[in-house]
């Protein structure tokens, strides 16, 4: 049973180890891109996908498809209906049902649309920080998982990639 139990803080210990080096990394990353909105889709995000890996909304497809698809719905929703709180109320509920529909249900990406709409942030917020966000979340999740500490003690993320 104590072997059980330190295995386990073990490997909670790494994935928090992880997280906070991820959200080191993005805080970095959105400075030096002069984003500072960037930090904020993506450190829920981080949370998620290390801390629960195994979690549905922590595979690739949740992580990028979701983010993607809520940012382009409040991009929408920004264009045609301006930037009101009915307006981003709309844009998260609409979010929420595409995701749901398209299985990339990744909760941390609600925020998305709010953040878009809130802020009538322009088309290229889709592609940085979001695209390029998604992209080296999942990227660090599959080293940080996959690496050999700890191997022998879990499974290899992501459990599926699409």
């Amino acid at each position: 049973m104590e072997d059980f139990l330190l295995r386990r803080w073990r490997t909670f210990a790494w994935r928090a180890a992880g997280g906070a080096l991820a959200i080191l990394a993005m805080h970095f990353l959105a400075g030096a891109s002069h984003m500072p909105v960037a930090l904020v889709p993506f450190a829920t995000s981080i949370v998620l996908v290390l801390g629960s890996p195994n979690a549905g909304p922590a595979q690739p497809r949740a992580i990028v498809g979701g983010h993607l698809l809520s940012s382009l719905v409040g991009l929408a929703v920004s264009l045609l209906a301006g930037s009101s709180p009915w307006a981003a109320a709309l844009a998260v509920g609409l979010a929420m049902v595409l995701m749901f529909s398209t299985r990339t249900m990744h909760p941390p990406a609600g925020i998305d649309p709010l953040i878009v709409v809130n802020d009538s942030l322009t088309w290229t917020f889709l592609f940085i920080p979001v695209l390029a966000g998604t992209v080296l979340l999942v990227c660090f999740a599959f080293i940080w998982h996959n690496a050999p500490v700890f191997r022998s003690h879990r499974r290899r993320w992501p459990e599926q990639w699409w």
